[in-house]
């Protein structure tokens, strides 16, 4: 037999056609034989109607109101006079109280018999209004804080110890931590904080002591956020702390110093890898669960790549041999870019081998090795040790030291390609640093493919994304002139904030990177220890995009706002990112009538004179050889400027070659030397000659001064 709504629902899906009639037929008849479950219930466990659609079925024909729970604000007063162990148990939240008369939400209309205990326990005439039972779980977590039903039954059954024993410490063990949730104990209290970081797409939890209280954050899309906890939870954290120990393999007495450990968990289908580390405090020990997904969830295609960038990502791990270097700080995905080039190139032809600090995924076919300094294998040892198992790939989890560095470039040079990541904040800088630990610049020329810098930036919401007209003009000015565009084109959008996203207005993350290749130029400017500055801008001539422009596309794409992408990339990257109107050319070609100043950043005062210069080409064709061996050319200048000058050549320069200068001011100091861009070529019908116009680069302020002090005296 129905209970009273369940008849009144059945009958209106019959009434409407809602469902096919063997269909509800067959729910009904399990509705009537089940003791515990509604035929509401059923439907919505079968996904044959969505909840919301029920309620407003019901609200329609009970005269009730329905409710979005999500953003309705409730007094204190209100919760304090409702037990979390009553909300929890009839599950309801209160609302709001009026005289003798307490509103409250529910995800089905209440029978007499529940409503009559209510009114018992609280002494209140119930009023209801309908609400999803999601709406009401997260309510209820979010209004009485999270765990605290499990605290209350804890602190009434006196249940401050932590089940399991030290024995238990031994073994690594797999743990449904859904089928725990009915145990009131400080294990299901410890599953919780788990389990809602997980359905939060939480990648750290924190569990932070302070003097009287306690913090649970969660980091979410690079974000922390705080979660509402109930005040109890502070008397159980040596439990909490000493439950995820043994869950770890950690030693449960130790508390003085750091211990770093890992446990593995299910949820649902998924298996989580948990990485713990503790860390002591004055109150306590604070402790980051790191929650990873044992299996790789992203291919190559899902990293936000550009479509030309995808091309030159498949090119490059595609190479038979040299080092590709991913570059950033700690947490800006450069593991999981790795992971995705492996996955993309794991075939049964290829031995892959990686040696990682901690192993963040498990790929099936590809031999992993974890790092234990404690027990002397290092990522030097492990390295030679790897070539001895004949790899095709090795992956180097990061190159830390010297002794590193040099043997993975070697390896390289022996015929085999290797994947690692530096910690560096551009892809110009990868090369510095590894000028700075020790390796020479032709070892570095020789072996490496390219440089890729990363940073991670948040997704708009999709479900509440709107496009933002109020955004500041100079803001869509700067993106325009970064990406060569019209200001009116350029459209920002924003996300409202909703339930999905938690009313942050942000959904998930994506990369944008930046990518620096080894061609002659690049290997020669490494020759010579060129500054990262410099490189950086020659390459920027050459194409390549700044962090910050891979951001404006993401941008323009209606996919993240500027906010995000200014957060991760330096305001230096505007200044640097200035470049020539041509693209680069390293072929001949001819262009006259355009005057070189127009491609100067500032103006300058000009002073038709001869002065003596050598100049160097590096946009010559050819190999590495040849420019290393180009000779130097002298010139006279007959035009020049703190922003560039105009010179006499004997042969045809290509538009857009990179010159070294040498200029021989006559103030009886060093030559002024910097690197040039030649933005005009015109042959001089008299003589057979060429006249060159070419801006600086990356000349000095000192010498520019020097430059003006000439000129104007």
């Amino acid at each position: 037999m129905l209970k009273k709504s369940d008849g009144i629902l059945y009958n209106e899906i019959v009434d409407k056609g809602l469902l096919p009639k063997q269909a509800l037929e067959s729910v009904r008849s399990e509705a009537e034989s089940s003791a515990d479950k509604s035929l509401q219930e059923i439907l919505i466990d079968k996904g044959l109607l969505p909840e919301k659609e029920i309620l407003n079925i019901l609200a329609n024909k009970l005269n009730l109101h329905t409710i979005e729970l999500k953003g309705t604000p409730i007094e204190k007063s209100v919760l304090d006079k409702v037990p979390v162990k009553i909300a929890s148990y009839y599950k309801f939240v209160p609302l709001y109280i009026k005289g003798r008369v307490l509103t409250i939400a529910v995800d089905s209309p209440l029978d007499i018999k529940r409503q009559d205990e209510i009114r018992t326990q609280l002494g209140y005439d119930i009023e209801v209004v309908l609400a999803t039972i999601q709406d009401i779980s997260e309510s209820l977590q979010a209004y009485y804080g999270l765990g605290a039903e499990t605290l209350q039954k804890i602190t009434s059954q006196q249940v401050f110890r932590v089940s399991g024993t030290p024995e238990e410490a031994f073994y690594e063990k797999l743990e449904d931590i859904e089928k725990l949730a009915d145990d009131a104990s400080v294990i299901k209290l410890v599953n919780q904080i788990i389990l809602e970081g997980w359905r939060k797409r939480a990648t750290d939890i924190h569990i932070e002591p302070y003097r009287g209280k306690v913090s649970l954050r969660y980091r979410i899309d690079g974000i922390l956020y705080d979660a509402p906890i109930p005040p109890e939870m502070k008397n159980f954290i040596n439990s909490i702390i000493s439950r995820i120990k043994i869950m770890s393999n950690l030693n449960i007495v130790e508390r003085r110093v750091p211990q770093d450990g890992r446990a593995t968990v299910r949820v649902q289908e998924q298996v989580l890898d948990l990485r713990i580390s503790t860390l002591p405090t004055p109150f306590g020990e604070s402790i980051v669960i790191r929650i990873l997904p044992t299996q790789m969830l992203f291919g190559l295609a899902s990293l936000g790549l550009l479509k030309d960038d995808l091309k030159i990502f498949e090119d490059l791990i595609q190479k038979p041999y040299g080092i590709i270097f991913l570059t950033g700080p700690t947490g800006s995905g450069k593991t999981t870019t790795l992971y995705a080039c492996l996955s993309k190139i794991n075939t049964k032809e290829r031995k892959i081998i990686t040696i990682e600090d901690p192993i963040e995924y498990e790929i099936s076919g590809i031999t992993q090795v974890q790092v234990a300094p404690d027990s002397g294998l290092t990522f030097s040892l492990g390295l030679r040790s790897i070539l001895r198992h004949d790899p095709d790939v090795i992956m180097v989890g990061e190159v830390r030291d010297l002794e590193t560095a040099e043997i993975a470039i070697r390896v390289a040079l022996t015929g085999h390609l290797i994947f690692s990541t530096l910690h560096t904040n551009d892809a110009a800088s990868g090369i510095t640093r590894l000028i700075d630990i020790g390796i020479e610049p032709y070892l570095i020329a020789s072996s490496i493919e390219a440089f890729i810098a990363q940073r991670l930036i948040r997704l708009i919401c999709p479900d509440c994304k709107y496009e933002d007209t109020q955004t500041l003009p100079e803001i869509k000015d700067e993106i325009a002139k970064d990406l060569g565009l019209s200001s009116g084109n350029v459209k920002i959008f924003r996300g409202k904030g909703c339930a999905k996203c938690n009313f942050t207005g942000f959904f998930g993350r994506t990369a944008i990177y930046e990518i620096l290749l080894m061609d002659h130029e690049m290997k020669e400017l490494i020759l010579k220890k060129t500054p990262s500055s410099q490189i950086k801008r020659v390459a920027l001539y050459k194409g390549m995009r700044t962090l910050r422009q891979y951001g404006w596309q993401k941008v323009i794409a209606g996919l993240t706002t500027p906010e995000e992408v200014m957060k991760v990339t330096s305001t230096e990257e505007a200044v640097i990112a200035t470049k020539a109107q041509e693209p680069y050319s390293a072929g001949p070609r001819v262009v006259s009538n355009i005057p070189y100043g127009n491609f100067e950043r500032r103006s300058y005062a000009r002073l038709k004179d001869k002065i003596n210069l050598r100049y160097k080409i590096y946009g010559s064709t050819g190999g590495l050889l040849k420019q290393l061996t180009a000779p130097q050319h002298y010139s006279i200048t007959r035009d020049i400027s703190a922003g560039g000058l105009l010179f006499v050549s004997p042969e045809q320069l290509s538009l857009g070659s990179i010159l070294e200068l040498n200029i021989e001011l006559p103030d009886k100091e060093e030559p002024a030397g910097c690197l040039a861009k030649v933005v005009r070529v015109e042959e001089m019908e008299e003589n057979k000659k060429y006249d060159i116009a070419v801006y600086f680069l990356d000349m000095t302020s000192a010498n520019r001064v020097r430059l003006n002090k000439y000129i104007e005296s």
